[in-house]
Protein backbone atom coordinates (compact mmCIF):
# COMPACT_ATOMS: atom_id res chain seq x y z
CA UNK A 1 0.00 0.00 0.00
CA UNK A 2 1.66 3.39 -0.35
CA UNK A 3 -0.37 7.29 -0.82
CA UNK A 4 0.57 8.29 -4.42
CA UNK A 5 1.72 12.05 -4.91
CA UNK A 6 -0.35 14.26 -6.23
CA UNK A 7 0.06 15.59 -10.35
CA UNK A 8 -1.23 19.35 -10.33
CA UNK A 9 -2.10 20.29 -13.60
CA UNK A 10 -3.17 23.26 -16.00
CA UNK A 11 -7.18 23.26 -16.67
CA UNK A 12 -9.60 25.27 -17.68
CA UNK A 13 -13.10 26.15 -15.54
CA UNK A 14 -16.34 26.53 -17.07
CA UNK A 15 -18.98 26.51 -14.18
CA UNK A 16 -22.40 27.83 -13.04
CA UNK A 17 -23.55 28.79 -9.72
CA UNK A 18 -22.14 31.05 -6.92
CA UNK A 19 -18.23 29.97 -7.79
CA UNK A 20 -16.23 28.40 -10.31
CA UNK A 21 -13.18 27.04 -9.83
CA UNK A 22 -10.84 24.01 -8.73
CA UNK A 23 -8.15 21.48 -10.43
CA UNK A 24 -7.24 19.23 -12.20
CA UNK A 25 -5.11 16.64 -9.79
CA UNK A 26 -4.94 12.94 -8.89
CA UNK A 27 -6.13 12.18 -5.28
CA UNK A 28 -4.60 9.19 -4.06
CA UNK A 29 -4.33 6.15 -5.75
CA UNK A 30 -4.96 4.15 -2.40
CA UNK A 31 -5.40 0.08 -2.34
CA UNK A 32 -6.68 0.67 1.06
CA UNK A 33 -8.90 -1.92 1.82
CA UNK A 34 -12.79 -0.32 3.43
CA UNK A 35 -13.80 3.35 2.07
CA UNK A 36 -13.09 4.61 6.00
CA UNK A 37 -9.63 4.54 7.04
CA UNK A 38 -8.25 5.01 10.83
CA UNK A 39 -4.10 5.13 11.41
CA UNK A 40 -4.60 2.07 12.25
CA UNK A 41 -4.87 0.78 9.46
CA UNK A 42 -1.95 2.32 7.78
CA UNK A 43 1.41 0.88 7.32
CA UNK A 44 4.44 2.19 7.93
CA UNK A 45 4.95 3.59 4.14
CA UNK A 46 1.58 5.12 4.49
CA UNK A 47 2.75 6.83 7.50
CA UNK A 48 6.15 7.70 5.72
CA UNK A 49 4.14 9.30 2.77
CA UNK A 50 1.81 11.13 4.98
CA UNK A 51 4.72 12.63 7.07
CA UNK A 52 3.01 12.01 10.35
CA UNK A 53 3.32 9.40 13.26
CA UNK A 54 0.55 7.32 13.82
CA UNK A 55 -0.74 9.38 17.17
CA UNK A 56 -0.55 12.42 14.95
CA UNK A 57 -2.66 10.65 11.89
CA UNK A 58 -5.04 9.78 14.11
CA UNK A 59 -5.09 12.88 15.61
CA UNK A 60 -5.68 14.92 12.33
CA UNK A 61 -8.94 12.81 11.05
CA UNK A 62 -10.70 13.74 14.51
CA UNK A 63 -10.25 17.15 13.82
CA UNK A 64 -12.30 19.79 12.28
CA UNK A 65 -11.38 23.18 10.36
CA UNK A 66 -11.61 26.03 12.67
CA UNK A 67 -13.87 28.42 11.73
CA UNK A 68 -13.73 32.17 12.63
CA UNK A 69 -16.97 34.26 11.67
CA UNK A 70 -17.14 37.66 10.34
CA UNK A 71 -18.35 40.15 13.47
CA UNK A 72 -20.58 42.18 10.51
CA UNK A 73 -21.02 45.88 11.30
CA UNK A 74 -23.59 48.29 12.73
CA UNK A 75 -25.96 49.20 10.34
CA UNK A 76 -26.47 53.75 10.86
CA UNK A 77 -30.15 54.31 11.41
CA UNK A 78 -30.61 55.92 8.05
CA UNK A 79 -28.69 53.07 6.14
CA UNK A 80 -31.94 51.08 7.35
CA UNK A 81 -34.32 53.69 6.76
CA UNK A 82 -32.93 53.94 3.48
CA UNK A 83 -32.88 50.70 2.17
CA UNK A 84 -36.68 50.20 4.05
CA UNK A 85 -37.87 52.08 1.52
CA UNK A 86 -36.49 50.96 -1.40
CA UNK A 87 -37.66 47.32 -0.16
CA UNK A 88 -41.46 48.35 0.69
CA UNK A 89 -41.24 49.90 -2.71
CA UNK A 90 -40.11 47.45 -5.10
CA UNK A 91 -41.96 44.42 -3.12
CA UNK A 92 -45.11 46.57 -3.58
CA UNK A 93 -44.21 47.25 -7.35
CA UNK A 94 -44.49 43.60 -7.69
CA UNK A 95 -46.98 41.75 -5.10
CA UNK A 96 -49.30 44.64 -5.94
CA UNK A 97 -51.17 42.74 -9.17
CA UNK A 98 -51.24 39.63 -7.37
CA UNK A 99 -53.23 41.12 -4.88
CA UNK A 100 -55.56 42.68 -6.68
CA UNK A 101 -55.84 39.07 -8.31
CA UNK A 102 -56.44 37.03 -5.56
CA UNK A 103 -59.19 39.92 -4.25
CA UNK A 104 -61.08 39.84 -7.65
CA UNK A 105 -60.95 35.97 -7.86
CA UNK A 106 -61.19 34.89 -3.92
CA UNK A 107 -58.58 31.98 -4.89
CA UNK A 108 -55.00 31.81 -4.20
CA UNK A 109 -53.19 30.00 -7.26
CA UNK A 110 -50.28 27.77 -6.31
CA UNK A 111 -47.03 28.86 -6.00
CA UNK A 112 -48.52 32.67 -6.85
CA UNK A 113 -46.23 33.95 -4.92
CA UNK A 114 -42.84 33.15 -6.47
CA UNK A 115 -42.51 34.73 -9.38
CA UNK A 116 -43.02 38.57 -7.75
CA UNK A 117 -40.65 37.36 -4.98
CA UNK A 118 -37.72 36.63 -7.12
CA UNK A 119 -38.55 39.61 -9.50
CA UNK A 120 -38.24 41.77 -5.92
CA UNK A 121 -35.15 39.74 -5.16
CA UNK A 122 -33.58 40.34 -8.27
CA UNK A 123 -34.27 43.83 -8.15
CA UNK A 124 -33.11 44.38 -4.32
CA UNK A 125 -29.80 42.34 -4.99
CA UNK A 126 -26.95 41.17 -2.73
CA UNK A 127 -28.21 39.62 0.14
CA UNK A 128 -31.59 39.06 -1.22
CA UNK A 129 -29.82 37.28 -4.35
CA UNK A 130 -28.07 35.37 -2.37
CA UNK A 131 -31.46 33.85 -0.68
CA UNK A 132 -33.18 33.70 -3.81
CA UNK A 133 -30.09 31.35 -4.47
CA UNK A 134 -31.10 28.85 -1.64
CA UNK A 135 -34.98 28.64 -2.94
CA UNK A 136 -33.39 28.11 -6.73
CA UNK A 137 -31.36 25.25 -5.75
CA UNK A 138 -34.09 23.39 -3.12
CA UNK A 139 -36.54 22.08 -5.30
CA UNK A 140 -37.30 19.58 -3.10
CA UNK A 141 -38.11 21.96 -0.56
CA UNK A 142 -40.21 24.95 -2.69
CA UNK A 143 -41.26 22.57 -5.66
CA UNK A 144 -40.07 22.38 -9.20
CA UNK A 145 -41.86 25.27 -9.96
CA UNK A 146 -41.23 27.55 -7.53
CA UNK A 147 -37.16 26.66 -8.03
CA UNK A 148 -37.18 26.75 -11.14
CA UNK A 149 -38.62 30.26 -10.82
CA UNK A 150 -35.77 31.19 -8.82
CA UNK A 151 -33.04 29.17 -11.00
CA UNK A 152 -32.23 32.47 -12.66
CA UNK A 153 -30.81 34.20 -9.42
CA UNK A 154 -28.17 31.20 -9.46
CA UNK A 155 -25.33 32.71 -11.81
CA UNK A 156 -26.26 36.41 -12.26
CA UNK A 157 -24.82 39.16 -10.25
CA UNK A 158 -23.87 43.20 -10.91
CA UNK A 159 -20.70 43.31 -12.40
CA UNK A 160 -17.86 44.99 -10.38
CA UNK A 161 -15.39 47.41 -12.19
CA UNK A 162 -12.05 46.13 -12.50
CA UNK A 163 -10.29 48.95 -11.08
CA UNK A 164 -11.85 47.96 -7.64
CA UNK A 165 -11.35 44.00 -7.95
CA UNK A 166 -7.79 45.23 -8.21
CA UNK A 167 -7.68 47.36 -5.53
CA UNK A 168 -9.53 44.45 -2.94
CA UNK A 169 -6.59 42.04 -4.56
CA UNK A 170 -3.63 43.86 -4.27
CA UNK A 171 -4.74 45.62 -0.46
CA UNK A 172 -5.18 41.56 0.74
CA UNK A 173 -2.21 40.07 -0.74
CA UNK A 174 0.12 43.38 0.08
CA UNK A 175 1.77 43.56 -3.15
CA UNK A 176 1.03 44.47 -6.95
CA UNK A 177 -1.51 42.46 -8.66
CA UNK A 178 1.14 42.17 -11.67
CA UNK A 179 3.56 41.10 -9.07
CA UNK A 180 1.15 38.09 -7.48
CA UNK A 181 0.30 36.91 -10.83
CA UNK A 182 1.19 36.97 -14.29
CA UNK A 183 -2.05 37.49 -15.76
CA UNK A 184 -5.27 38.19 -14.64
CA UNK A 185 -8.37 38.49 -16.47
CA UNK A 186 -10.82 41.87 -16.40
CA UNK A 187 -13.65 39.80 -17.31
CA UNK A 188 -14.53 37.76 -14.55
CA UNK A 189 -15.74 34.12 -15.11
CA UNK A 190 -18.53 34.40 -12.24
CA UNK A 191 -20.64 36.96 -10.47
CA UNK A 192 -21.83 35.51 -7.50
CA UNK A 193 -23.86 37.59 -4.97
CA UNK A 194 -21.39 38.15 -2.45
CA UNK A 195 -18.19 37.62 -4.50
CA UNK A 196 -16.72 37.80 -7.97
CA UNK A 197 -14.31 34.67 -9.94
CA UNK A 198 -11.72 35.94 -12.18
CA UNK A 199 -9.10 33.76 -14.35
CA UNK A 200 -5.67 34.23 -13.26
CA UNK A 201 -1.87 32.32 -14.33
CA UNK A 202 0.39 32.36 -10.99
CA UNK A 203 4.27 33.47 -11.83
CA UNK A 204 5.00 30.02 -12.17
CA UNK A 205 2.42 29.38 -14.70
CA UNK A 206 -0.24 27.96 -13.24
CA UNK A 207 -3.81 28.56 -14.32
CA UNK A 208 -6.15 29.63 -11.30
CA UNK A 209 -9.61 30.93 -10.24
CA UNK A 210 -9.51 34.07 -7.94
CA UNK A 211 -12.17 34.40 -6.02
CA UNK A 212 -13.13 38.20 -4.73
CA UNK A 213 -15.26 39.63 -2.33
CA UNK A 214 -17.23 42.68 -3.51
CA UNK A 215 -16.61 45.43 -1.77
CA UNK A 216 -18.89 47.09 0.58
CA UNK A 217 -20.56 43.47 0.95
CA UNK A 218 -20.13 43.54 4.90
CA UNK A 219 -22.19 46.74 4.99
CA UNK A 220 -24.87 45.85 2.41
CA UNK A 221 -25.39 42.46 4.22
CA UNK A 222 -25.67 43.40 7.36
CA UNK A 223 -28.49 46.01 6.67
CA UNK A 224 -30.41 43.45 4.44
CA UNK A 225 -30.24 41.19 7.54
CA UNK A 226 -31.13 43.26 9.72
CA UNK A 227 -34.53 44.08 7.83
CA UNK A 228 -35.24 40.85 6.07
CA UNK A 229 -35.25 38.81 9.49
CA UNK A 230 -38.09 40.84 11.17
CA UNK A 231 -40.01 40.10 7.92
CA UNK A 232 -39.79 36.67 7.65
CA UNK A 233 -40.38 35.94 11.44
CA UNK A 234 -44.02 37.94 11.29
CA UNK A 235 -44.70 36.33 7.82
CA UNK A 236 -44.50 33.02 9.88
CA UNK A 237 -45.71 34.54 13.12
CA UNK A 238 -48.57 35.26 11.84
CA UNK A 239 -49.34 32.85 9.19
CA UNK A 240 -47.71 29.72 10.58
CA UNK A 241 -47.30 28.51 6.86
CA UNK A 242 -44.99 26.13 6.57
CA UNK A 243 -43.51 27.53 3.60
CA UNK A 244 -42.91 30.47 5.51
CA UNK A 245 -41.13 28.60 8.68
CA UNK A 246 -38.48 26.87 5.73
CA UNK A 247 -37.49 30.29 4.67
CA UNK A 248 -37.09 31.78 8.41
CA UNK A 249 -35.22 28.43 8.88
CA UNK A 250 -32.97 28.78 5.99
CA UNK A 251 -32.56 32.47 6.82
CA UNK A 252 -31.45 31.85 10.42
CA UNK A 253 -28.53 29.36 9.33
CA UNK A 254 -28.00 31.58 6.40
CA UNK A 255 -27.72 34.87 8.82
CA UNK A 256 -25.11 32.15 11.46
CA UNK A 257 -22.81 31.54 7.97
CA UNK A 258 -22.73 33.92 6.53
CA UNK A 259 -20.86 35.81 8.74
CA UNK A 260 -18.28 33.16 8.07
CA UNK A 261 -18.74 33.18 3.86
CA UNK A 262 -17.35 36.96 4.42
CA UNK A 263 -14.19 35.95 5.39
CA UNK A 264 -12.61 33.51 2.76
CA UNK A 265 -10.23 32.21 5.06
CA UNK A 266 -12.22 29.80 6.65
CA UNK A 267 -13.45 28.30 3.29
CA UNK A 268 -9.53 28.13 2.21
CA UNK A 269 -9.12 25.73 5.47
CA UNK A 270 -11.91 23.75 4.83
CA UNK A 271 -10.60 23.02 1.47
CA UNK A 272 -7.30 22.33 3.16
CA UNK A 273 -8.90 20.15 5.72
CA UNK A 274 -11.53 18.30 3.20
CA UNK A 275 -9.21 17.00 0.51
CA UNK A 276 -6.62 15.81 3.03
CA UNK A 277 -9.25 13.77 4.51
CA UNK A 278 -10.00 12.36 0.72
CA UNK A 279 -6.54 11.07 0.51
CA UNK A 280 -7.17 9.15 3.53
CA UNK A 281 -9.86 7.50 1.98
CA UNK A 282 -10.59 5.40 -0.88
CA UNK A 283 -12.93 7.67 -2.80
CA UNK A 284 -11.15 8.50 -5.74
CA UNK A 285 -13.50 10.06 -7.83
CA UNK A 286 -13.73 12.88 -5.77
CA UNK A 287 -11.15 16.20 -5.71
CA UNK A 288 -11.41 19.58 -3.83
CA UNK A 289 -9.34 22.73 -5.09
CA UNK A 290 -5.79 23.12 -3.51
CA UNK A 291 -5.37 26.19 -1.85
CA UNK A 292 -2.46 29.09 -2.95
CA UNK A 293 -2.46 30.24 1.19
CA UNK A 294 0.51 32.97 -0.33
CA UNK A 295 -1.75 34.44 -2.70
CA UNK A 296 -5.09 34.11 -0.25
CA UNK A 297 -6.72 36.47 2.03
CA UNK A 298 -9.52 37.29 4.27
CA UNK A 299 -11.10 39.04 1.10
CA UNK A 300 -9.37 36.93 -1.56
CA UNK A 301 -9.07 33.15 -2.25
CA UNK A 302 -6.87 31.38 -5.38
CA UNK A 303 -7.57 27.93 -6.29
CA UNK A 304 -6.70 25.65 -8.64
CA UNK A 305 -9.07 26.11 -11.96
CA UNK A 306 -10.81 22.80 -13.29
CA UNK A 307 -12.15 21.65 -16.27
CA UNK A 308 -15.74 20.55 -15.34
CA UNK A 309 -19.75 21.35 -15.43
CA UNK A 310 -22.39 20.97 -13.11
CA UNK A 311 -23.12 17.64 -12.38
CA UNK A 312 -26.80 18.09 -14.31
CA UNK A 313 -25.92 19.51 -17.19
CA UNK A 314 -26.75 16.05 -18.79
CA UNK A 315 -25.88 17.70 -22.89
CA UNK A 316 -22.25 18.08 -21.61
CA UNK A 317 -22.09 14.79 -19.40
CA UNK A 318 -23.23 12.56 -22.34
CA UNK A 319 -20.64 13.83 -24.52
CA UNK A 320 -17.89 12.91 -21.94
CA UNK A 321 -18.47 8.79 -22.75
CA UNK A 322 -18.89 7.65 -19.10
CA UNK A 323 -21.39 6.60 -16.79
CA UNK A 324 -21.59 9.06 -14.46
CA UNK A 325 -23.55 7.08 -11.85
CA UNK A 326 -21.23 5.73 -9.89
CA UNK A 327 -19.42 9.19 -9.58
CA UNK A 328 -22.49 10.65 -8.02
CA UNK A 329 -22.80 7.57 -5.68
CA UNK A 330 -19.20 8.29 -4.68
CA UNK A 331 -20.33 11.94 -3.92
CA UNK A 332 -23.24 10.88 -1.65
CA UNK A 333 -20.96 8.37 -0.15
CA UNK A 334 -18.18 10.94 0.44
CA UNK A 335 -20.88 14.11 2.11
CA UNK A 336 -22.16 11.39 4.67
CA UNK A 337 -19.08 9.82 5.62
CA UNK A 338 -18.11 13.16 7.01
CA UNK A 339 -21.24 13.94 8.71
CA UNK A 340 -21.32 10.46 10.43
CA UNK A 341 -17.60 10.46 11.57
CA UNK A 342 -17.41 14.30 12.65
CA UNK A 343 -20.81 15.83 12.34
CA UNK A 344 -19.69 18.29 9.35
CA UNK A 345 -20.85 18.18 5.70
CA UNK A 346 -20.81 20.34 2.57
CA UNK A 347 -23.24 23.18 3.28
CA UNK A 348 -24.33 23.28 -0.18
CA UNK A 349 -24.04 21.05 -2.66
CA UNK A 350 -26.27 22.51 -5.55
CA UNK A 351 -25.07 21.24 -8.97
CA UNK A 352 -23.20 24.53 -9.45
CA UNK A 353 -20.77 23.26 -6.85
CA UNK A 354 -21.11 19.74 -8.19
CA UNK A 355 -18.41 19.26 -11.28
CA UNK A 356 -18.02 16.44 -13.42
CA UNK A 357 -14.68 15.85 -14.75
CA UNK A 358 -13.92 14.66 -18.68
CA UNK A 359 -11.87 12.39 -16.63
CA UNK A 360 -14.41 10.47 -14.44
CA UNK A 361 -14.14 12.64 -11.30
CA UNK A 362 -16.33 15.24 -9.75
CA UNK A 363 -14.89 18.52 -8.38
CA UNK A 364 -16.43 19.84 -5.24
CA UNK A 365 -16.08 23.63 -4.98
CA UNK A 366 -17.35 26.78 -3.35
CA UNK A 367 -17.01 25.30 0.75
CA UNK A 368 -18.15 28.80 1.96
CA UNK A 369 -20.78 26.87 4.02
CA UNK A 370 -19.88 23.74 6.07
CA UNK A 371 -22.82 22.38 7.85
CA UNK A 372 -21.63 21.52 11.58
CA UNK A 373 -23.51 19.26 13.69
CA UNK A 374 -24.05 19.78 17.49
CA UNK A 375 -23.31 16.41 19.66
CA UNK A 376 -26.73 15.34 20.19
CA UNK A 377 -27.90 16.63 16.72
CA UNK A 378 -24.79 13.97 15.50
CA UNK A 379 -25.95 11.26 17.41
CA UNK A 380 -29.73 11.52 15.88
CA UNK A 381 -28.32 11.69 12.79
CA UNK A 382 -25.88 8.69 13.04
CA UNK A 383 -29.63 6.90 14.63
CA UNK A 384 -30.89 7.71 11.21
CA UNK A 385 -28.32 6.02 9.49
CA UNK A 386 -28.17 2.61 11.62
CA UNK A 387 -32.14 2.48 11.47
CA UNK A 388 -31.81 2.50 7.64
CA UNK A 389 -29.39 -0.14 7.81
CA UNK A 390 -31.76 -2.57 9.76
CA UNK A 391 -30.92 -1.67 13.35
CA UNK A 392 -34.05 -1.96 15.28
CA UNK A 393 -33.12 -1.33 18.70
CA UNK A 394 -32.17 2.65 16.84
CA UNK A 395 -36.18 3.21 16.52
CA UNK A 396 -36.96 3.67 20.43
CA UNK A 397 -33.85 6.16 20.60
CA UNK A 398 -34.68 8.14 17.37
CA UNK A 399 -38.66 8.41 19.06
CA UNK A 400 -37.00 9.53 22.85
CA UNK A 401 -35.06 12.10 20.79
CA UNK A 402 -37.85 13.72 19.01
CA UNK A 403 -40.02 13.63 21.99
CA UNK A 404 -37.27 15.52 23.90
CA UNK A 405 -37.43 18.37 21.25
CA UNK A 406 -41.32 18.16 20.36
CA UNK A 407 -42.39 16.87 23.59
CA UNK A 408 -45.05 19.71 24.18
CA UNK A 409 -45.77 19.96 20.85
CA UNK A 410 -46.11 15.86 20.18
CA UNK A 411 -48.19 15.59 23.16
CA UNK A 412 -50.60 18.85 23.71
CA UNK A 413 -51.07 19.82 19.86
CA UNK A 414 -51.03 16.33 18.22
CA UNK A 415 -52.31 14.05 20.86
CA UNK A 416 -49.17 11.71 20.85
CA UNK A 417 -47.25 9.67 23.44
CA UNK A 418 -43.89 7.49 22.95
CA UNK A 419 -45.26 4.68 21.05
CA UNK A 420 -47.02 7.01 18.63
CA UNK A 421 -44.15 9.07 17.73
CA UNK A 422 -41.72 6.08 17.44
CA UNK A 423 -44.04 4.59 14.74
CA UNK A 424 -45.19 7.95 13.02
CA UNK A 425 -41.08 8.43 12.92
CA UNK A 426 -40.63 5.03 11.39
CA UNK A 427 -43.71 5.87 8.97
CA UNK A 428 -41.90 8.80 7.96
CA UNK A 429 -38.37 8.11 7.50
CA UNK A 430 -38.03 4.81 6.97
CA UNK A 431 -39.26 4.49 3.53
CA UNK A 432 -37.16 7.50 2.60
CA UNK A 433 -34.06 5.85 3.68
CA UNK A 434 -34.48 2.43 2.48
CA UNK A 435 -36.07 2.68 -0.76
CA UNK A 436 -34.17 3.57 -3.90
CA UNK A 437 -34.22 7.10 -5.49
CA UNK A 438 -37.10 6.75 -7.69
CA UNK A 439 -39.78 5.57 -5.90
CA UNK A 440 -39.84 8.13 -2.52
CA UNK A 441 -39.00 11.47 -2.06
CA UNK A 442 -36.51 13.10 0.79
CA UNK A 443 -38.48 16.54 0.81
CA UNK A 444 -40.85 13.88 2.96
CA UNK A 445 -38.45 14.10 5.86
CA UNK A 446 -39.25 18.08 5.84
CA UNK A 447 -42.55 18.18 4.36
CA UNK A 448 -44.25 15.39 7.11
CA UNK A 449 -45.06 17.85 10.00
CA UNK A 450 -46.95 19.88 7.45
CA UNK A 451 -48.88 17.22 6.40
CA UNK A 452 -49.14 15.34 10.07
CA UNK A 453 -50.90 19.00 11.42
CA UNK A 454 -53.36 18.58 7.95
CA UNK A 455 -54.29 15.32 9.01
CA UNK A 456 -54.70 15.83 12.77
CA UNK A 457 -56.95 19.12 12.45
CA UNK A 458 -59.06 17.58 9.48
CA UNK A 459 -57.91 19.87 7.23
CA UNK A 460 -56.45 19.37 3.45
CA UNK A 461 -52.97 20.91 3.02
CA UNK A 462 -53.62 21.15 -0.86
CA UNK A 463 -56.79 23.30 -0.37
CA UNK A 464 -56.50 27.11 -2.02
CA UNK A 465 -59.67 28.21 -1.07
CA UNK A 466 -59.53 31.59 1.14
CA UNK A 467 -61.45 29.80 4.38
CA UNK A 468 -59.09 26.66 3.73
CA UNK A 469 -56.48 28.36 3.82
CA UNK A 470 -56.98 30.90 6.89
CA UNK A 471 -58.15 27.44 8.61
CA UNK A 472 -54.78 25.74 8.03
CA UNK A 473 -53.10 29.13 8.63
CA UNK A 474 -54.82 29.62 12.26
CA UNK A 475 -54.18 25.84 13.31
CA UNK A 476 -50.64 26.00 12.09
CA UNK A 477 -49.91 29.36 13.81
CA UNK A 478 -51.25 28.20 17.64
CA UNK A 479 -49.01 25.17 16.90
CA UNK A 480 -45.81 27.32 15.76
CA UNK A 481 -46.27 29.60 18.68
CA UNK A 482 -46.70 26.57 21.07
CA UNK A 483 -43.41 25.55 19.52
CA UNK A 484 -41.76 28.52 19.47
CA UNK A 485 -42.69 28.99 23.40
CA UNK A 486 -40.71 26.11 23.88
CA UNK A 487 -37.66 26.96 21.95
CA UNK A 488 -38.18 24.21 19.03
CA UNK A 489 -37.66 26.44 16.19
CA UNK A 490 -34.68 28.30 17.15
CA UNK A 491 -33.18 25.13 18.31
CA UNK A 492 -29.53 24.22 17.20
CA UNK A 493 -31.26 20.72 16.50
CA UNK A 494 -34.08 22.58 14.03
CA UNK A 495 -31.13 24.36 12.25
CA UNK A 496 -29.11 21.92 11.80
CA UNK A 497 -31.34 19.04 10.83
CA UNK A 498 -32.76 21.34 7.94
CA UNK A 499 -29.18 22.21 6.68
CA UNK A 500 -28.63 18.72 6.43
CA UNK A 501 -32.17 17.77 4.83
CA UNK A 502 -31.77 20.08 2.52
CA UNK A 503 -28.25 18.80 1.39
CA UNK A 504 -30.21 15.67 1.29
CA UNK A 505 -33.32 16.66 -1.17
CA UNK A 506 -30.34 18.02 -3.18
CA UNK A 507 -29.29 14.44 -3.20
CA UNK A 508 -32.64 13.19 -4.41
CA UNK A 509 -32.56 14.75 -7.55
CA UNK A 510 -29.24 13.90 -8.45
CA UNK A 511 -30.30 10.42 -7.67
CA UNK A 512 -33.39 10.75 -9.74
CA UNK A 513 -31.26 11.78 -12.85
CA UNK A 514 -28.67 9.38 -12.53
CA UNK A 515 -29.19 6.45 -9.70
CA UNK A 516 -33.13 5.51 -9.96
CA UNK A 517 -32.93 2.01 -8.63
CA UNK A 518 -30.10 2.60 -5.89
CA UNK A 519 -31.06 3.41 -2.32
CA UNK A 520 -29.42 6.20 -0.75
CA UNK A 521 -27.32 3.59 1.84
CA UNK A 522 -26.89 0.79 -1.41
CA UNK A 523 -23.42 0.49 0.01
CA UNK A 524 -24.09 -1.50 3.50
CA UNK A 525 -20.20 -2.31 3.94
CA UNK A 526 -19.38 1.26 3.69
CA UNK A 527 -21.52 2.65 6.32
CA UNK A 528 -21.52 0.08 8.53
CA UNK A 529 -17.80 0.62 8.40
CA UNK A 530 -18.11 4.77 8.77
CA UNK A 531 -20.51 4.11 12.18
CA UNK A 532 -17.89 1.37 13.52
CA UNK A 533 -15.16 4.31 13.34
CA UNK A 534 -14.41 6.55 15.86
CA UNK A 535 -16.65 9.33 16.17
CA UNK A 536 -17.03 12.72 17.82
CA UNK A 537 -20.54 11.49 18.82
CA UNK A 538 -22.14 10.82 22.35
CA UNK A 539 -24.92 8.23 23.56
CA UNK A 540 -28.09 9.87 23.27
CA UNK A 541 -29.69 8.75 26.88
Amino acid sequence: MGVAARRVGVVVGRGCGEDVGVSERDLTASDLVGSDVTASDLSAADLAASDLTAAELEARLETVPRVFPLELPRSPRSDLVRRAREIGLVSSRHFAPLAVRSAITRRIAPDAWARPLRRTFEDLGATFMKFGQLIGSAPGVFGDGVADEFRSCLDTGQPVPFDEVRRVVERDLGMPLDEAFWSFSETPIGRASISVVHKATTRDGRRVAVKVLRPGIEQQVAIDLDLFQPLLELIAKQTGEYAAGQLLAMFQGFRQQIGEELDLRNEARAMTHYGWLLDQVNLQRITVPEVFEELSGRRVLTMEFMDGVPVDDLTTVSSYGYDPAPVVQEVIKGFLLTAIRWGTFHGDVHAGNLLLLPDGRVGVIDWGIVGRLDPQTHQFFRLLIEAALGDESAWPDIARHAQRMYGPVLEQDLGMDHAQVEAFMRMAIEPVLTQPFGQVSLADLLTAPQQTVAEVRGAEAEQLTLRAVYRRFRDQRRIRAAAAAHGVWDSDFERSIFLLSKQLVYFERYGRIFLRDVGLFEDEEFFRAALAAPTTAGRIT
